[in-house]
Formats: C-alpha cells, sequence, structure tokens
C-alpha cells in the first residue's frame, strides 16, 4: 500500500503535465505526509545526498562531450567513410545508417538528440538515392536505439552511478547487444532489398574521393568515443578525469583540425550543454528525496517481501521486470526511469540470484525500445518533424524492426551470458 501510494501520486502528477523532477518532489511529499514518515525539512538535506556524490561532476563533462561532438560534423565524416565502403551495395545508406548508429550515437546522452543529428544528413541522401520516405524514416527512427546500449553510453554511466555498478563492466555488458540489435536490423534490410524494397546501389556516387583521405578525415573523430571506452575499462584514470580529458580533445577537434565549430558558437554550446546538465543534477537531487522515503518506509523491503511472496523465478521476474520498463519507457526519458526504478529493483533481482550488469543492460535495452512505442514515441516523433512521414504511418514503417530488436531483447533475458561473458573476460566473474 505503502509503495502505491508513493508512485500513484507520481504518475498522478505526471498525468497532470507537471515535470518529472517537479512530480517526483511532489510524491515524495505526499508520501511523508500520508504515511506519517516525518516533516518536510528532511528533503532538503536528501537533495543535497542526491547531488552529493563526487563522480556526477562527470555528467556536464559528457554532456559537454555530445555537444561538441554533434557540432563538430562527426557524423557526416562517419557516413563518407562508411559509404565509400557500402555504397556499391544495395541498401548502402541503410547499412551506413545503422553503423553510424552503432559508432557514435549514446555519447550525446539522448537518442532522440542521436536520431535528429544523423537524420539530418542520412534523410535526404536517402531520398535522394531513392528509398520510400516511410522506409528511410523508419530506419532513422530505429538505429538510434543502438547507439545508448553500445558504448561508450551515457546512460550506461547513469546505471553506473545510481547502482554503484561497474561502469567498465555495463560498457563491455553492452557490446554484444548492440550487436546483436545492430544485426537484427542488417538482416531486415539485406531482406527487404531482395524483396525489392530498397534501391539498387549507384556504386559511381560514392567513389569520390580516396579511402586515404576519407580515413584520415574519419579517424580523430572516431578516436573520441574509442578513448572514453578504453579510459574507463582499462581505469587509467577517473570518470571525471576522463569526460573532462574528452571534452577538451573534441573542443580542440572542432576548433582547430575540423575548424567546424566556430569560437563565437561556444557559449551556445557551453549553454545547451549547462543547461542539460542542470536538468538531469535536479533529477538527481529529487532523486534523493525519493531514496529518503523508501529507505525511511522500508518501501525496498516491501517490495522485496512481495517477491518473495509472489514466489517467481529468476526469467519470470526478468520477464515482468522487462514489460514494466517497455511501457515505463513510453512516457518517460530513460534518464529518469533509471534514477527512479532501478535503485529499487536492482535489489530484488540480485536478490533472485539476477547478474547485476545482465539487469542493468537489459533495462536500457528495454527503455530505448520505449522510445519506439505508440502513443508518445520520442523517436517517432523526432524522425516525423524531420521527414514529413505522418506519425500514424511511421508507426507502423517501424514495426519490423521493433519486433526483430524486441526479439533480440527476449534472446538476451533467456541467455544472460550474452550480456556477461565479455565483462566476465576482461574483469573476471
Amino acid at each position: 500500500m505503502d509503495v502505491i501510494i508513493l508512485f500513484g501520486a507520481l504518475f498522478a502528477f505526471m498525468a497532470l503535465g507537471l515535470s518529472v523532477w517537479i512530480s517526483m518532489g511532489a510524491a515524495a511529499l505526499v508520501a511523508l505526509a500520508v504515511l506519517g514518515l516525518g516533516d518536510a525539512t528532511s528533503l532538503p538535506t536528501a537533495m543535497a545526498a542526491g547531488v552529493g556524490n563526487f563522480e556526477l561532476l562527470a555528467i556536464p563533462f559528457f554532456i559537454l562531450t555530445g555537444e561538441l561532438l554533434n557540432r563538430a560534423g562527426l557524423t557526416d565524416r562517419i557516413v563518407k567513410l562508411l559509404m565509400f565502403f557500402l555504397g556499391r551495395f544495395r541498401g548502402g545508406l541503410a547499412y551506413a545508417t545503422v553503423g553510424v548508429n552503432v559508432g557514435i550515437s549514446g555519447v550525446s546522452g539522448s537518442a532522440p538528440a542521436d536520431a535528429a543529428a544523423v537524420s539530418s544528413v542520412m534523410l535526404p541522401a536517402m531520398k535522394k538515392e531513392g528509398y520510400s520516405p516511410e522506409y528511410a524514416a523508419a530506419i532513422n527512427a530505429s538505429a538510434p536505439i543502438i547507439g545508448p546500449v553500445s558504448p561508450p553510453s551515457i546512460p550506461m554511466i547513469f546505471v553506473a552511478l545510481v547502482t554503484q555498478l561497474s561502469l567498465g563492466k555495463l560498457f563491455l555488458g553492452g557490446v554484444i547487444p548492440a550487436l546483436m540489435l545492430a544485426a537484427s536490423m542488417v538482416l531486415l534490410i539485406l531482406w527487404h532489398g531482395r524483396r525489392g524494397k530498397v534501391p539498387a546501389a549507384n556504386p559511381v556516387a560514392y567513389e569520390r574521393g580516396s579511402l586515404r583521405t576519407l580515413f584520415i578525415d574519419a579517424v580523430p573523430a572516431l578516436v573520441a568515443p574509442v578513448f572514453l571506452i578504453v579510459g574507463i575499462v582499462t581505469g587509467f584514470a577517473t570518470i571525471t578525469e576522463i569526460s573532462i580529458l574528452a571534452a577538451t580533445y573534441v573542443l580542440i577537434l572542432g576548433l582547430f583540425l575540423y575548424r567546424s565549430i566556430r569560437f563565437d558558437e561556444l557559449f551556445k554550446i557551453f549553454r545547451d550543454g549547462a543547461l542539460m546538465s542542470a536538468t538531469i543534477m535536479i533529477l538527481f537531487a529529487v532523486v534523493g528525496t525519493f531514496s529518503y522515503v523508501l529507505t525511511v518506509g522500508s518501501l525496498s523491503e516491501n517490495i522485496s517481501s512481495l517477491v518473495d511472496r509472489l514466489d517467481v523465478g529468476p526469467v519470470v521476474f526478468l520477464l515482468i521486470a522487462m514489460v514494466f520498463f517497455l511501457i515505463v519507457g513510453m512516457p518517460m526519458d530513460a534518464v529518469p526511469a533509471i534514477l527512479i526504478f532501478l535503485p529499487i529493483l536492482l535489489p530484488v533481482a540480485t536478490q533472485l540470484g539476477i547478474d547485476p550488469i545482465h539487469f542493468g543492460v537489459l533495462v536500457v535495452v528495454n527503455l530505448m525500445l520505449g522510445l519506439l512505442t505508440w502513443p508518445v514515441g520520442a523517436l517517432l516523433y523526432v524522425v516525423t518533424k524531420m521527414s514529413g512521414v505522418p506519425f500514424g504511418r511511421l508507426s507502423i514503417a517501424v514495426l519490423p524492426f521493433f519486433a526483430a530488436m524486441l526479439v533480440v531483447l527476449l534472446i538476451l533475458v533467456l541467455v544472460p551470458s550474452l550480456v556477461t561473458w565479455l565483462p566476465d573476460l576482461v574483469f573476471g566473474p
């Protein structure tokens, strides 16, 4: 009953149109008053504790890195390199869209932002190549799901910060799932190509420029994500130090090597990064109030006791949790969903013998799939706006890709080693 009051109040305030962080704070106040857990004077201290983790300093720099990567023209350079190899094949642009999302998405911290960045390059090219508007839009809406699962991934960083799990293990745990998601899209595109849904290749259009020139142009941009992955996995620096070094590297790249960022643009870039960072830090602060209410009211223990009484096994719990996060991912962005629900459900999963890395990666995959689901579908709205394809038609066009990735998620649930094998190989069980 206590849990119903807390989360019922949360969703009621969200249904009224209040922002997530206001809804969370108001729900905590309601729970304190109704359940008699104390007065509101304890909440400021709880909010301060929510942002008291030193590692949270990494968030503004990771956000800034993403902003700088988007402004530095990274996407266009990677596309040109990929199209040198893929342009001669039927569906080359579709494959390149998947490849770009595997390589660079997730760094900005927002799959919709990644969709906007990639679609701005790929949609006009695909239209010129002869792709149907619905098919091109479906690929550009579906592929950004892969990025936040593939390292380096901002959502994985939030999982690590809120659960104290190893970020290196989470990064490595996302490698095989990301490749499986990409493979599911590639196989569908290949099948569609054989059925004539994908236009024939135009190799002449992609033979301009030497491989050496394209490679030299693209490699410095690719170093930033690789630097993040290697730095965090090897542990040669703290997560905060890595984030600062990455932001500095990309800034130098955009200003002096690519010269795609002007000095007069820096204020806007820093301002946008600061606004996004402030939004996320507010969430961490109000999550502190949620954690306080959960602790004082012993609500987490109540949830664990409920699961014990239901006597569900690990697989059944995972399937229920996946359906829950899929539904949560419809109206709610991944970051607040991770901050609110993961600290509550992870101890229950661990109690049932589920590997915490396995559970954390599955949650990220699930929340990303939620961005493709009706009625909200943040990725659908972004690509609808950029492509001009009506929301309803795009919702239907993405169904084959959504179904394929849902099958991948089910396989990951049933075969935990697909997530845990690589982290265990590198770090040990």
